[in-house]
């Protein structure tokens, strides 16, 4: 999958997410030991791997990122905040070489991009959230 078909899509989940509530909630725990919070539906999520780690890496919103990744997991969803109900956001979890566990995120109220840039990782998948409620 190209970095430009990523970023397309990721762009118009996004523009949707406002508009349409999302669907799939994710059979993950939430709160204490979750990358994401409480209240947050996923609605796509994509897994890589790269089991050595040599040239393969990411970049998420923010200053989310790492190289010598060996797996890799976003989920793409809405988090109720505040009076807003359907927040964009993007939750990530990665392991590399010398990280056995790091995570990030980002959410948008407003108009904004959420793209990841995976370079040299291998999409083991792309879809639905894989968990069942």
């Amino acid at each position: 999958m190209s970095k430009r078909f990523l970023a397309l899509f990721l762009v118009t989940a996004i523009a949707c997410a406002p508009v349409t509530p999302l669907c799939a909630q994710s059979g993950r725990p939430t709160g204490k030991g979750s990358i994401y919070p409480k209240g947050f539906e996923v609605a796509l999520e994509w897994q890589y791997s790269c089991p050595d780690g040599k040239g393969c890496s990411f970049n998420c919103p923010g200053s989310g990122g790492a190289s010598n990744v060996t797996k890799l997991s976003i989920y793409l969803g809405s988090i109720p905040i505040g009076k807003i109900e359907n927040s964009a956001g993007v939750f990530y979890e990665f392991t590399t070489t010398q990280i056995p566990r790091g995570n990030g995120f980002a959410v948008t109220t407003g108009i904004s991009t959420l793209a990841c840039q995976v370079q040299g990782m291998s999409l083991d998948y792309s879809g639905p959230s894989t968990s069942k409620d």
